[in-house]
């Protein structure tokens, strides 16, 4: 103790093992000093620096649950979690969040230490998947229960306002008016844009002015009444569902003089697409301004960012509006610019692009073809990294499809699908698709005259013995067709290790491997030449993809022999009974009579009620009330000459998890409504089941606030039925409580409302069970010392002892074949340290044969013991005799009369007296 000078040692017989010891016996409000000595084989150390002084104070619960969780959204890979302070915490170190994907189950920490504040942003989330989350507090005593779980949440970005255009560009002037065009926001804000507005600022004012009161839906826009000779500068506004946007950076002093130059204007809204390793994609809008003729074609250069030389891409005109531009270097930075031409030469160039990083997209994916199962050639584009507004638009040369009598679109989540209707020669081209509200994910696809159509590329399948098949079908082949398989580019023929054919009905080319092994790594491709029709498929079994099937195909020759002796076609496996009990199951063949089956649980062989008949082809062990100990490997064996097959079931971590969960779900199902039983500890509200086991998960609730196990509320059950005691109950213990069982989809509520005459009638019938167990408890008892039979020779001294109990101490009366014992110098009675009664018979005669019995009571009742006493003489044969009737509890005195009490009072006095 602080300011004692001295030291005691707290642990004085065995030495701790561990680096934590609790103390006990300290005074409270009292500071204390700690210091701490090793030891080992040698002897002690020295002993540590002292704590700094430590006050005793009271004891710190465990914190309450959190209370109401709510999830949002905030980026493509984070939400924001916020919760209420538990009701019930002190000296709280902080929280832990918990996350978990929607029908998994599985749930994952958050953070990895105690966070302080009651919002929290939960990152490395997969964007499109939902989640569900959970928190729970933890002090110096230990981790609260878990609270509720949030409403589900699909990960998405936040719904914000969009970002600004960009790119004002002046497309015609007649000196009293100017038409705009701009580019989209880089970011829509995870809306779609409903609008742009516009201000204008002309060159000497202070004021900018709104153009437009109504917004502008198109990228193009004629600004009318303006002053001749009158320079303006603009900016321009996005607008979707959150609001309107920061403006755009303001343009350039743009001069309003009507424009007469016989070439174009600038072409404008340069954009991209197909952004690969050495390539991309740019598409641009006509000039608004021809000039004195039609526009003929259009020239695109780039520039290197930083640099101001211009390269031109195309020495000849193109009469398209996209161009794609080849021979770029990865990793470099790019800026564009389109120029057009008519009869009078080449316009004025357009703005300069964004610049562009010239890479291809992680994970970037390319249109495929192929064709259904009634024909139907169609182009497929899948895309992961959609938003709620993203769309699929499909195009040809690069124009949106806006015709649909010569296609169909049919979209369905992240696929999106380009249907040929009856394909012809006019629809041959490029077809590109791209995704809106995206990071530019495209792709194209030239459909070209003198490709084979192929129904399917190369693949392959393993058959059973371990063969490896490769295929491929083609739309339609004429019997001239040739054809040849290559692998890592050295032909195949076929032989008996490659049996290869070509079945001209269906048009399947196949190759047949009868050996495929590690040196079968490498590229596959078939190689089709049909009249002038040219077509080829690859198939790359390289790295893992080899390492898959080849796992497979040794793993299909393993099957195969094992097939050839007693197997198992259907490896153990569990469910759960209506019952409630856990069937294990697996499902043999190829047995004969002599096929031996065995079931081990942990290498210890289970025998069941009755031996499987394996003829039948099914083995059941059925596991009944099914608990923790039941948790381990089962492993079953089926064993004959022609060999053994083994089958093994875990039933430990998420798999013993699914079966509580299953189990949950039948025996929630089956929860009858609560019911109230009263004992003399208090009330308790039982919930009877088809099964209750204790891993199951269920909460019990007071006012819709969880209830955790306490001194106060405990939580417990039995096989059949789960409880909650409310001991001593009060007046706060009233109201309505819940139980829930959940499983793994839903739970299962059952109520019952505890207040008014429900809460009074169980209250009453409690204190009458209480003042009745404590009579019993401390009614007057003989509690050992007595024989039942006393067999005694004339002439001896019989000395009959007992234990008594009773608080307050009983009285003793000693009796004589029901009859009250008078005391003389024959029978004498005792009380010693008021707990050891004795009757002595001094000198006893046959006269004293008969049935002796003590009666103990006192104001809490009592009891009466009998003893049967047999006296015999000298040299006659020992009598055998019967004992007397066991103790029989007596009742306890009638209490004396009270005045007349009020009603409530009398009532719970007549519940006392049943």
């Amino acid at each position: 103790m602080v300011g004692s000078g001295s030291w005691q040692r707290v642990n004085t017989q065995i030495a701790v093992r561990s680096p934590r010891y609790a103390i006990f016996d300290l005074t409270e409000g009292k500071p204390y000093l700690f210091r701490v000595i090793s030891a080992n084989k040698y002897g002690v150390s020295e002993p540590s620096e002292p704590t700094p002084p430590i006050e005793v104070k009271e004891s710190i619960a465990i914190s309450s649950a959190p209370g109401q969780i709510l999830s949002s959204r905030n980026t493509k890979t984070s939400v924001v979690v916020q919760w209420d302070k538990p009701k019930h915490g002190s000296d709280l170190f902080g929280y832990y969040i918990d996350s978990c994907i929607v029908g998994t189950n599985c749930w994952e920490p958050c953070n990895h230490r105690p966070y302080k504040n009651t919002r929290f942003v939960v990152h490395e989330l997969t964007t499109g998947q939902k989640y569900i989350f959970r928190v729970k507090a933890v002090n110096a005593v230990g981790f609260s229960e878990d609270s509720q779980e949030s409403e589900p949440i699909t990960v998405q970005a936040a719904l914000t306002k969009p970002s600004f255009p960009c790119g004002i560009t002046l497309l015609n002037c007649d000196g009293h008016s100017m038409t705009l065009g701009w580019k989209l926001p880089r970011f829509s804000g995870g809306s779609e844009i409903s609008g742009y507005f516009i201000d204008k600022h002309e060159a000497g004012e202070s004021m900018w002015e709104e153009v437009n009161v109504s917004n502008i839906k198109k990228r193009i826009f004629t600004i009318e009444n303006l002053h001749e000779g009158s320079s303006y500068e603009f900016r321009i506004y996005a607008a979707n569902l959150a609001g309107i946007g920061q403006p755009s950076d303001p343009s350039d002093f743009l001069k309003c003089e009507a424009w007469k130059m016989p070439e174009p204007g600038p072409a404008y809204d340069l954009t991209f697409c197909e952004v690969r390793a050495t390539s991309l994609v740019i598409l641009w809008k006509a000039p608004v301004y021809n000039g004195s003729s039609p526009i003929t074609g259009y020239y695109v250069d780039y520039s290197e960012k930083g640099s101001e030389e211009w390269v031109a891409v195309n020495q000849k005109a193109t009469n398209h509006r996209y161009l794609k531009v080849t021979g770029l270097e990865e990793g470099k930075t790019y800026v564009f610019r389109v120029r057009a031409v008519n009869a009078a030469g080449v316009g004025k160039a357009s703005e300069a692009s964004e610049p562009v990083l010239i890479e291809a997209r992680p994970g970037t994916k390319e249109i495929s073809s192929g064709v259904d199962e009634e024909g139907n050639i169609f182009l497929s584009f899948e895309c992961h990294e959609m938003s709620d507004i993203s769309q699929f638009a499909w195009c040809k040369s690069y124009e949106e499809i806006s015709d649909f009598t010569r296609v169909d679109v049919e979209t369905v989540g992240e696929v999106s699908k380009l249907y040929l209707k009856d394909p012809d020669k006019e629809d041959l081209g490029t077809y590109s698709v791209s995704v809106t509200d995206t990071d530019g994910i495209s792709s194209s696809f030239v459909l070209e005259e003198k490709a084979i159509p192929l129904k399917t590329e190369l693949s392959y399948e393993i058959f059973e013995r371990g063969q490896v098949r490769f295929w491929l079908q083609a739309e339609r082949l004429s019997s001239a067709s040739n054809y040849r398989f290559v692998v890592n580019d050295r032909e195949v023929t076929n032989s008996e290790s490659h049996r290869i054919k070509c079945d001209f009905s269906t048009s399947t080319i196949e190759m047949l491997m009868a050996n495929f092994t590690i040196e079968s790594e490498g590229t596959y491709t078939v190689q089709i030449c049909d009249g002038k029709a040219k077509n080829q498929s690859s198939l790359v079994l390289i790295g893992d993809a080899f390492k898959t099937a080849l796992a497979e195909a040794e793993f299909q020759r393993k099957e195969y022999l094992r097939k050839q002796g007693p197997h198992f076609v259907e490896y153990l496996y569990w469910y759960v009974t209506e019952e409630c009990n856990v069937m294990l199951v697996c499902k043999v063949a190829n047995t004969k009579k002599e096929t031996i089956f065995k079931l081990y649980k942990d290498n210890v062989q289970l025998e069941g009620e009755e031996r499987p008949d394996l003829q039948t082809g099914i083995c059941q062990f059925l596991i009944s009330e099914f608990s923790k100990k039941d948790q381990g490997v089962y492993k079953a064996t089926l064993t004959d000459d022609r060999g053994q097959d083994v089958s093994t079931l875990e039933l430990s971590g998420k798999v013993f998890e699914d079966i509580i969960l299953e189990i949950s779900r039948i025996s929630g199902s089956s929860a009858s409504e609560l019911k109230v039983h009263c004992t003399p500890e208090g009330i308790r509200l039982q919930c009877f089941m088809k099964y209750y086991v204790e891993e199951m998960k269920i909460f019990w609730y007071h006012k819709e606030s969880k209830i955790s196990s306490s001194e106060k509320m405990r939580v417990g059950g039995s096989a059949e039925m789960v409880w909650l005691q409310i001991c001593e109950p009060t007046d706060k213990d009233k109201g309505k409580y819940t139980i829930e069982i959940f499983d793994a989809k839903q739970s299962y509520k059952r109520n019952i409302d505890l207040s008014g005459q429900a809460y009074d009638e169980a209250y009453a019938e409690f204190q009458r069970l209480k003042q009745a167990a404590f009579a019993e408890k401390n009614r007057g008892k003989v509690i050992g010392g007595l024989p039942d039979v006393v067999t005694i020779m004339e002439g001896k001294t019989l000395s009959l002892t007992c234990t008594v109990f009773g608080d307050p101490t009983p009285e003793i009366t000693w009796y004589k074949n029901d009859k009250e014992l008078e005391l003389n110098d024959h029978y004498v009675v005792t009380m010693e340290q008021g707990k050891y009664a004795s009757l002595t018979i001094k000198g006893v005669s046959s006269e004293d044969s008969g049935r002796y019995g003590i009666n103990v009571r006192n104001k809490h009742g009592g009891e009466t013991v009998d003893i049967t006493v047999s006296v015999y003489k000298y040299g006659e044969e020992v009598p055998v005799a019967k004992p007397a009737q066991a103790a029989k509890p007596a009742p306890p005195p009638p209490p004396p009369k009270e005045p007349a009490k009020p009603q409530a009072q009398a009532k719970t006095g007549r519940l006392g007296r049943k």
